[in-house]
């Protein structure tokens, strides 16, 4: 059994007296922490409601200024529609088609063109060699005053009336995001 000279142990127990204090200096700055999570979640709700809702409650000043004005909206819920439709951000008020439409299967944006549906020889590979060059695409497009025809790498649509994507449970895209000003 060795015995540590009383030096040592003064030194380790000084050691051990830092470390707590270092403990308690971090654990200081958690609320910081939380008063981050708190602003966030104020700038979600304020997303979400847009304009209803105050930037901030009255004892909070406007944190996050900046990114109310390049907040981004998404359709809700999502629109396809004939090139009669207007296209932006989709709401059941407001009911305009997507213009910002993203496949999950493919993961690339759709392409839209107006006035024209897609040709019936039109198939998966041809979508998946072509895409996204919209001039090899036009290759399969036909001329219809009023319709819209969608397209991402694995999937297609042609619109001409409103209606909602739940409805088409072969589509597997989502609104992309509009950037609002």
């Amino acid at each position: 059994m060795s015995l540590r000279p009383s030096c040592t142990l003064k030194a380790e127990q000084e050691s051990h007296r830092q470390q707590r204090n270092n403990d308690s200096v971090h654990s200081v700055s958690k609320p910081h922490d939380v008063e981050g999570v708190e602003n966030n979640i104020e700038a979600v709700v304020q997303e979400i409601l847009g304009d209803e809702y105050p930037a901030s409650t009255p004892h909070r000043p406007v944190l996050f200024k900046s990114f109310s004005q390049t907040a981004l909206k998404k359709c809700c819920p999502v629109y396809l529609g004939g090139s009669s439709i207007a296209g932006g951000v989709g709401t059941s008020v407001t009911q305009r088609a997507c213009d910002q439409l993203r496949c999950t299967s493919c993961d690339f944006h759709v392409v839209m063109f107006d006035d024209q549906e897609w040709d019936s020889s039109c198939d998966y590979l041809f979508f998946r060699n072509n895409m996204p060059d919209c001039n090899k695409l036009r290759v399969k497009l036909k001329r219809k005053q009023g319709a819209r025809a969608y397209a991402c790498q694995c999937s297609w649509h042609c619109a001409i009336t409103l209606s909602e994507l739940q409805h088409i449970p072969k589509l597997k895209w989502v609104c992309g995001q509009h950037t609002a000003c």
